[in-house]
């Protein structure tokens, strides 16, 4: 018996996202050059929507590369049949790195320990590797820090099975227009290649903007761009509507119970809701061990019948209340959690906004038991 919670995923609006994305950059492209390359960013499971048939999507619509959060994260793009280059983002100092090599995938060097981690591990296997640098300006996580790279560099730059492919920063603030350390780490970052290019390291490609950044600054292009969010169809709320996008991911599920409650019974553990006439409640086969926050009880919504009805009562692990009594709901009658149905619409910023969270987090905790229903364009 197939779960009747689960994620429907529109592999056509990923591609529809990406060649948005695509034609926003050659718009914005002073001529004669060449508008940046779209690194498309599929990890932490693709933002929740399934890592391999999005990335093989994405492969598709053009991304020339991808990039995930570490080496397990890469295999699993390998296996599931990606060919183009794979960025893995995160820290290598205390990885096993022989999945690089058997997998093909590109680290990130961010630390002196990963550089020579990366070197003992290429020298092993008889192999150049190519690796993009990270450079720490201002997020204060990974990266060689951007006023020490006299001390830090050499030695990394010296290795002689290592070869620098490409540079890179990150921002802390991209999406908050009035912060000022956006402009402060472009600067840095400027003065950080200045050093590099001193030392001879010249013909490395640069990146530096995720979803935000590209829409914020055409500035922060360079020679790729890391979109991430927006793949997705959805967008940094202060910089929403500047794309038309499509939201990727729908949830939803069906009631599976119908009951009626009196004056002053209650619902749920904790008897956090308290009925204050009768009520109609439905339950729903969906809970925080399928990644929905438990803040959502008092808070959330769904759509019924085309209708919104609020969650009531503790979201619990495998299942939720909804309050029915506005209308005819039965046994059977689809629930959207995510989604739309009869032009409503619950969106993830809606969700996340509703338990003071961030979209990313919504996508990112949907569980595995899941079930990822994908249509292929």
């Amino acid at each position: 018996m197939i779960r009747c919670t689960f994620a429907h995923v529109d592999l056509g609006a990923l591609e529809s996202n990406y060649r948005a994305i695509e034609a926003f950059l050659a718009a914005r492209t002073p001529a004669g050059r060449r508008p940046p390359a779209i690194v498309a960013v599929v990890k932490a499971n693709a933002y929740g929507h399934g890592a391999g048939p999005v990335a093989l999507a994405l492969e598709r619509a053009g991304a020339r590369m991808v990039a995930c959060a570490d080496i397990e994260e890469g295999i699993a793009l390998r296996q599931a049949g990606v060919h183009v280059p794979v960025l893995v983002f995160g820290a290598l100092s205390v990885s096993d790195l022989d999945g690089l090599f058997e997998y093909r995938l590109t680290p990130t060097c961010s630390t002196p320990g990963a550089g020579k981690a990366l070197q003992a591990a290429a020298a092993r296997h008889r192999q150049v590797l190519d690796y993009h640098l990270k450079i720490d300006t201002g997020l204060n996580r990974l990266g060689f820090r951007h006023d020490n790279l006299d001390r830090t560099l050499p030695e990394l730059l010296a290795a002689p099975n290592l070869r620098c492919a490409a540079v890179y920063t990150h921002f802390a603030t991209a999406d908050d227009p009035g912060h000022p350390l956006f402009d402060l780490q472009l600067e840095r970052f400027a003065s950080a290649r200045a050093a590099l290019a001193s030392r001879g390291v010249t013909a490395a490609s640069v990146h530096a903007a995720n979803s935000a950044a590209l829409l914020r600054d055409p500035g922060t292009w360079f020679d790729a761009v890391r979109p991430g969010l927006l793949l997705y169809g959805l967008a940094p709320a202060a910089l929403a509507g500047v794309l038309a996008l499509r939201p990727a991911l729908s949830l939803r599920s069906r009631v599976v119970a119908v009951k009626n409650i009196r004056q002053g019974e209650s619902v749920g553990y904790s008897a956090r809701y308290v009925a204050d006439s009768p009520r109609r409640i439905a339950t729903v086969p969906a809970g925080y061990a399928d990644g929905l926050d438990t803040r959502l009880g008092g808070r959330g919504e769904v759509l019924v019948n085309g209708r919104r009805v609020p969650i009531v009562g503790a979201v619990s692990m495998d299942m939720l209340a909804i309050d029915a009594s506005s209308g005819p709901v039965y046994a059977g009658d689809e629930v959207v959690l995510l989604g739309e149905q009869g032009g409503d619409r619950i969106t993830v910023a809606e969700m996340a906004s509703r338990i003071g969270s961030i979209q990313y987090e919504v996508l990112c905790r949907l569980g595995s038991r899941i079930e990822r229903r994908y249509n292929r364009p």
